[in-house]
């Protein structure tokens, strides 16, 4: 019905730079808001960015100035632009979007991308 598919993980050293992308598709009416979340290895799965489609941004903190969240609203599409990584950004990187569609409303999320922050 509704699929968020992420791309551009990889391995990367400390102080370089990834850009992921979330694209979304199905019977979409409307996104309210699209988030990426994330998941480190024994730990629990925290909120990095989201946007409204309005514009409006959060960050969590500990990304707040080296984490830049956008969204395309034409193409369903939403990016995170991580610059100065560092090990602890080491996770597995999900997309998540509470969409309205042609006969509900529901909360997706994405298969989710691996980055890896190592020298």
């Amino acid at each position: 019905q509704v699929q968020l598919v992420e791309s551009g993980g990889g391995l990367v050293q400390p102080g370089g730079s990834l850009r992921l992308s979330c694209a979304a598709s199905g019977n979409i009416l409307r996104i309210y808001v699209m988030g990426w979340y994330r998941q480190a290895p024994g730990k629990q799965r925290e909120l990095v960015a989201s946007i409204t489609e309005g514009g409006t941004i959060n960050y969590a903190g500990s990304v707040k100035g080296r984490f830049t969240i956008s969204r395309d609203n034409r193409k369903n599409t939403a990016y995170l632009q991580m610059n100065s990584l560092k090990p602890e950004d080491t996770a597995v990187y999900y997309c998540n979007a509470p969409v309205v569609t042609t006969t509900g409303a529901l909360d997706a999320w994405g298969q989710g991308t691996l980055v890896t922050v190592s020298s």
